[in-house]
């Protein structure tokens, strides 16, 4: 999603690239690149911040986020699956033991392709019940409540970051930011911005890859690295909720996000298409009629938008639309407190609070045993399927 942002880096080429298009969307490019330019923000060791810079933690001693120390703990690029900490790696083999994750083949997922499975196997199925093709279960969240609308916004900490901070300060907009890890890690000022501003933060895989192209070892260092370098950069805490990049994920990917990690997925019903914003692949115009249409369109289901804060350009698209979803009269709320009293598994919302000491790995392998909600079941199987032969693929890029 960040087709013609900035140059790429060398970590570009480390990571690689991925490239999306679904629904007769232009090629987008997801790749990763440097530091956000200069600092907008205090420095790290000026006195304000340092008097301002205020969170509950959980008594461990954290590396300094940003600091040569915190950098070497985590991937540089894509994680090798050959690193990853055997605790998480003996969580998923004891789900997988237990059958209580999906024996699904990898899809195959290019540029220009939506995720395709081996030997003619149906995404729209019970088996595979696949995101990208708008196949629901119960195990995931894809709609709000009647008359609420959920705010969150995808792949920060990025360039839309700063922009994005100072509106929803000014005008106390509850947010949940679904994190790249990557980014964070070439990031840390801008992260350490998002967090102290007191957003709910979610996990968005550490590299944006299609997780449902991944084998379940790789899916597992995509959640599990970006769990981690949260959890070392808030004290302490660990997501509840994350997001698939693309919306691509399926009954496979799913339960190892919640069997291994405790996580609910999150998708979304509506799409702004903002990402393309800066490749011309949509228009201010175009978001502003699909944004009038939905906020004034029925309130059953209530609404969860798919934005982003990739650029200034889909920032503003949100800052437009936000008066207008104010005076729709919409219950706002950031989207991951629709379903729980806090984002985090082991801490209460907010910056404030006891944080308790706890892995990334739900104690005992007891799937979900830290969400203390009804989305951390531990059945494989989903309770129930909605498919639609008919449906389009999904069209976000989240």
């Amino acid at each position: 999603m960040l087709t013609g942002l900035v140059a790429s880096s060398a970590l570009f080429a480390a990571i690689g690239a991925v490239a999306h298009s679904t629904g007769g969307h232009v090629d987008h490019t997801h790749a990763a690149h440097s530091r956000l330019p200069g600092r907008w923000y205090q420095e790290p060791d000026n006195k304000v911040e340092k008097l301002f810079r205020r969170f509950s933690d959980d008594g461990t001693q954290y590396a300094e986020v940003g600091g040569e120390e915190w950098m070497a703990a985590f991937p540089t690029g894509i994680p090798d699956v050959n690193a990853t900490p055997k605790e998480w790696i003996d969580a998923l083999n004891v789900a997988v033991q237990a059958g209580k994750i999906p024996n699904i083949p990898p899809s195959t997922a290019s540029t220009q392709t939506n995720p395709v499975y081996p030997d003619g196997m149906d995404p729209n199925g019970p088996e595979i019940c696949s995101a990208t093709y708008k196949c629901r279960t119960d195990r995931e969240i894809w709609d709000a409540p009647d008359g609420v609308l959920g705010i969150s916004f995808d792949d920060g900490p990025y360039e839309g970051t700063e922009m994005l901070l100072e509106y929803i300060g000014a005008n106390h907009v509850p947010t949940t930011h679904f994190l790249i890890g990557s980014y964070i890690r070439m990031n840390p000022t801008a992260f350490e911005a998002i967090r102290d501003n007191g957003g709910d933060l979610a996990v968005h895989t550490y590299t944006h890859r299609y997780t449902t192209s991944l084998s379940n070892e790789e899916v597992v260092a995509e959640l599990g690295w970006t769990m981690e370098i949260i959890r070392n950069s808030t004290g302490g805490r660990i997501p509840k909720f994350w997001r698939p990049p693309y919306g691509d994920s399926d009954n496979r990917v799913t339960a190892i996000a919640r069997e291994v990690f405790g996580l609910t997925t999150i998708i979304w019903n509506q799409d702004t298409e903002d990402w393309s914003l800066t490749t011309g692949g949509t228009t201010p115009q175009a978001i502003n009629a699909s944004m009038t249409e939905w906020l004034n369109g029925p309130k059953s289901p209530g609404l969860v938008i798919l934005e982003h804060e990739l650029s200034t350009m889909s920032v503003q698209a949100f800052i437009d639309a936000y008066p207008v979803m104010q005076s729709t009269g919409w219950n706002i709320q950031s989207v991951v407190s629709i379903y729980g009293d806090s984002p985090y598994q082991n801490a209460p919302a907010g910056l404030d609070g006891e944080v308790k000491a706890a892995s990334v790995v739900p104690s005992g392998n007891d799937s979900g045993s830290n969400t203390g909600d009804d989305h951390g079941s531990s059945s494989a199987a989903p309770e129930s399927v909605s498919t639609s032969a008919s449906a389009p693929p999904s069209t976000g890029t989240g």
